[in-house]
């Protein structure tokens, strides 16, 4: 009666938000048919303009672009070596998972879009060993490993009894829940909530893996996720059982329930021992109340200029359809069809009985086409509106104008970074929602490690073996300070500009920042700390207090610290002790000057390899923009050159075209031999040579101008043929009898 008590409890809460997140889930499917634009083609054809989609790839690389940097840190910035390895093998161990796994980039991007289109995003942190030789490895991912062979009092058995079996690696994959698929007990703000639940899809291997053959063998296959049952023609895909995994914050108590048997199939006290007890953050809400924590999309607060922008983006398409040639004419002139129907240029189209043609006006009087001007207009002012309702969505939704790239040339710099900063304010709101997220699920995946990763593991994929042998010889404490409260002694942090793109150049401006700003303090105060060793503890406090404030300097932390620490030690031995002679304050002097020394050029050995980095980046982009300056110039001039030959070449074929069209007309009516035309087409080409500078013996027409050449010669030789035998003397023929019969 209990267990049936306890069922009836959470199938009350699980109906209860179902019933509340009804009319939410509805919108949300509308929205996102919306963005995919699904009833363009089925129920409304007419043209739209999706601003949804163009505003979500908008914002979502300006709040999301790339995997974020952990910071790991002490919670307390004091003086402790081995807090500071911890917290080094610590942010070694998540930039290990998040670079070697691909799960929580993609479990990122994805609760991102559900913030975007439905208003809420949630993942969900695992713990999964891969035990060597265990037949569950081979098995499907059917999210139900997060509290599986995890049970704090049979992994202390399993350290203590000699078994055969070993973990082969360790993981914590960060799993994406889908919006319809997560659910929490009402309450009007996240602080109220008591539990959270997801749903979960298993087959019927999963089932008996998982329950066990009793209960695995009696929860019915009746369901499929949302997505796959939308995929048609797939007859042979296997339906699966429904499963709520059911985390109470307020019993300590994980359940699996499943509604179409009516039961509960586990319960388990808390698996993973975290500090929050649940093993997904906060979701990623959009614009919540203090009244109920349904989120309410970005798009119903612009979805009425949305309305609008498909209006006016239909409008503007039969606007544009209308602008075409439209008129009467007379259908005795038939031939005026042809103008508009035979696209040709220059044409002209003959009509019959010009006379009666010309009395009637001409076109004018023949011709009446529609006029255009108002649709023109129309379209104009459509235009104007729609950029007018564009505006009003970017002010809604705090886009601005430069996060587009749209910049107006004549404002200044300053300008626009103020303008950027105040219209950027939502967005960078945004931002810090995802950084909170992000921070979240570093946080779970941190005290999972610390809490059920072994040291092997976690020395592997912190990498201890790259550490300084100074720091190797902490990490057995580092270790075992990682096990003790991990949350409590480490704050992990995820920065806003590690998750969106940033400016290479703005890093290395930010560690020689750190390599000036350390070089200079050096200099002041190992000579103050040589004249008062009294001093030295505060400067070397102050030393590290300046070096926690850089980012760029946490990886020389350990050095600055043991150099700080020695320094100090070596003042406190001094301290109170008679001042030495001058001989030995000498020796000191140049002792704490080599160390001064030595600072300073490892520092300016620092900033000549970022100034040479810089140089050489610089001096590749300059040599890329010149090469690219030469080759469009080399290319401009070998477009000119080409232009210029196949002008030369259309010139010079015209004229000699025409020129021998000419004198073979000549030669033809007897005005001429060709031997004028041949002197005078040699002269030609030498003129357009001399005044064109175009090499005839050079060109690729060369030989075109020897075949005319030829041919000329050929025609002036008969010429000379044919006139030498008409100035032969005449011959008088006679017959048989000597009678004149003719004359050769």
């Amino acid at each position: 009666m209990a267990e049936n008590h306890t069922y009836e409890k959470w199938y009350k809460t699980i109906t209860n938000y179902e019933r509340t997140f009804k009319k939410w889930e509805a919108r949300t499917d509308r929205i996102i048919k919306r963005y995919k634009d699904d009833s363009r083609y089925q129920s409304n054809p007419n043209s739209r303009f999706n601003i949804l989609w163009s505003n979500v790839q908008t914002i979502q690389p300006a709040i999301f672009a790339r995997l974020p940097r952990p910071d790991v840190s002490r919670r307390f910035r004091d003086n402790d070596p081995i807090g500071r390895v911890a917290s080094m093998m610590l942010e070694r161990a998540l930039e290990f998972e998040l670079e070697h796994y691909g799960d929580y980039k993609s479990s990122m991007q994805q609760a991102v879009l559900d913030r975007l289109l439905g208003g809420r995003g949630t993942a969900w942190v695992r713990y999964e060993p891969h035990i060597e030789g265990d037949k569950t490895e081979e098995e499907p991912d059917d999210g139900y490993q997060v509290t599986e062979d995890i049970d704090e009092s049979e992994t202390e058995n399993a350290m203590e009894i000699e078994n055969p079996e070993r973990i082969e690696y360790e993981c914590c994959p960060v799993d994406y829940v889908h919006w319809r698929d997560f659910g929490h007990t009402t309450g009007r703000t996240w602080e109220e909530v008591t539990a959270v639940w997801r749903r979960v899809f298993m087959n019927r291997d999963a089932l008996v893996e998982r329950f066990g053959e009793d209960l695995g063998y009696q929860v019915p296959l009746d369901t499929r996720p949302d997505e796959q049952k939308k995929i048609e023609g797939f007859a042979d895909y296997q339906s699966q059982a429904l499963v709520y995994e059911i985390w109470d914050k307020e019993t300590g108590k994980v359940l699996w329930v499943s509604k179409s048997l009516g039961k509960i199939l586990d319960e388990r006290d808390d698996p993973l021992q975290l500090e929050n007890f649940w093993p997904c953050p906060k979701p990623l809400f959009s614009t919540l109340t203090n009244e109920s924590l349904e989120p309410i999309p970005d798009y119903t607060m612009y979805q009425d200029q949305a309305r609008q922008l498909d209006t006016l983006s239909n409008r503007i398409e039969e606007l544009i359809n209308a602008l075409r040639v439209r008129g009467v004419y007379d259908a005795s002139a038939s031939e005026l069809q042809r103008l508009f129907s035979e696209g040709e240029n220059n044409i002209m189209i003959p009509v019959k009985n010009w006379a009666a043609f010309a009395e009637k006006q001409g076109m004018r009087g023949a011709i009446d086409l529609v006029d255009i001007t108002p649709f023109a207009t129309a379209l104009q002012n459509a235009y104007q509106a729609m950029e007018q309702v564009k505006a009003q969505i970017y002010e809604i939704m705090g886009i601005a104008d430069i996060q587009r790239g749209q910049t107006d040339p004549n404002e200044t710099l300053g300008a626009q970074i103020i303008k950027s900063n105040n219209a950027a304010g939502r967005l960078k709101t945004m931002q810090h929602n995802v950084v909170d997220f992000a921070t979240s699920l570093l946080r779970i995946k941190a005290q999972i490690i610390c809490n059920h990763f072994t040291d092997d593991t976690i020395l592997k994929i912190s990498g201890s073996q790259q550490l300084s042998p100074q720091d190797q010889q902490l990490v057995p404490q580092a270790l075992e300070l990682l096990r003790n409260e991990a949350a409590a002694n480490f704050r992990i942090e995820v920065t806003s500009d590690s998750m969106i793109f940033q400016d290479e150049e703005a890093e290395k401006q930010n560690r020689m920042a750190f390599l000036q700003a350390i070089g200079g303090f050096m200099q002041t105060a190992l000579p103050t700390a040589a004249n008062q060793p009294e001093l030295a503890p505060m400067l070397m406090e102050m030393l590290k207090f300046s070096v926690t404030a850089f980012r760029a300097g946490k990886q020389l932390e350990g050095i600055i610290d043991e150099t700080a620490d020695q320094i100090r030690e070596t003042a406190e031995k001094n301290k109170g002790q008679p001042k030495p002679p001058p001989i030995e304050i000498q020796k000191l002097q140049m002792q704490m000057q080599g160390e001064q020394q030595k600072m300073q050029a490892q520092t300016q050995m620092e900033i000549q390899k970022f100034q040479a980095e810089n140089e050489l980046e610089k001096a590749k982009q300059e040599y890329q923009a010149q090469e690219n300056q030469l080759k469009f110039k080399l290319e401009e001039e070998r477009n000119t050159k080409e232009a210029e030959m196949t002008n030369n070449r259309d010139i010079l074929l015209a004229y000699l075209d025409n020129a021998t069209k000419i004198e073979t007309a000549r030669i033809n009516q007897g005005l001429d031999d060709g031997s004028e035309a041949y002197i005078r087409n040699i002269e030609t080409a030498k003129l357009l040579q001399d005044t064109m500078g175009y090499d005839m013996t050079q060109h690729p027409l060369e030989p075109v101008v020897q075949n005319l050449q030829q041919q000329n010669q050929q025609l002036a030789q008969m010429i000379a043929a044919i006139h030498d035998k008409l100035n032969q003397p005449k011959t008088v023929i006679r017959d048989e009898n000597g009678k004149i019969v003719g004359v050769r």
